[in-house]
């Protein structure tokens, strides 16, 4: 059985056939799902979505580049985090590739979110993008370690894969690796360490090899096992065994 440790089942592309979406999770082995928040207007959405299903979970937070929203505190990201289905603060981070400087209000929501997951004891799911640099730094100095979490759709070197684990970090691999282009990303993933890999869709994005193209969702993610198995030369059940006994420590939740 394997586990889709990011999805947005709450996006219009997803939710507008949940039924047949979980339906189809199930019929493909994944036996449980993580869906992501990206705003505080789509909280609500997220969480009757977890609330829908009792393998469906839920995170709180708000994307990097997402702008025109409500800002998050603390207080608030706490507040909401009190649910039981909400097992995750994020996705959270630093995303400059579309975003000119300056970004100093992207930093501080970062910030935010650190001190909120560390407050509430939960951990985070951190989103980067051309902006490692940074990213690392602002965890190292708010302490992320402390509740760690999960460096989602994982894009960046073997350096900062490495320096992710070494603050205790998963790193999970999405339908990207299994891109032909994606050489270097295909080798790094072979170097992370069995006990901290993560499989994930980033559904309705990202479709891997061989549904690239098409509206992504959870149950492709065992494309993505099935690939890192190939690369790491691990028989395809160790990486849905490790995988998913991954997600449910990192995210304290009991499997069913």
């Amino acid at each position: 059985m394997f586990v889709d440790s990011h999805c947005h089942l709450a996006f219009p592309e997803l939710a507008g056939d949940l039924p047949g979406v979980l339906a189809r999770m199930r019929a493909s082995g994944v036996e449980a799902a993580l869906s992501v928040c990206t705003t505080l207007p789509e909280f609500a959405a997220v969480l009757a979505t977890a609330e829908s299903d009792p393998n469906v979970y839920a995170s709180v937070g708000v994307h990097p580049d997402s702008t025109g929203t409500p800002e998050p505190t603390v207080e608030g990201l706490v507040d909401l985090a009190r649910h039981a289905k909400v097992i995750a603060i994020g996705e959270t981070g630093l995303d400059y590739y579309r975003l000119p400087e300056p970004l100093d209000w992207q930093r501080e929501r970062f910030r935010v979110h650190i001190r909120a997951a560390r407050a509430c004891r939960k951990p985070l799911i951190i989103h980067t993008r051309a902006a490692a640099a940074d990213t690392l730094r602002i965890m190292r100095e708010e302490g992320a370690a402390d509740v760690g979490g999960v460096m989602h759709c994982f894009t960046e070197s073997e350096a900062v894969a490495r320096q992710a684990l070494d603050l205790g970090f998963c790193i999970s691999f999405s339908g990207i690796v299994t891109f032909k282009n994606a050489r270097e990303l295909q080798a790094t993933a072979a170097t992370v360490p069995l006990d901290r890999l993560l499989i994930e869709t980033d559904s309705p994005y990202l479709a891997p090899v061989p549904h690239r193209g098409q509206s992504n969702e959870p149950a492709f993610v065992p494309h993505v096992a099935a690939k890192l198995a190939e690369l790491r030369g691990d028989g395809l059940a160790a990486i849905a065994s490790a995988t998913s006994a991954n997600f449910y420590r990192v995210f304290n939740v009991l499997s069913r």
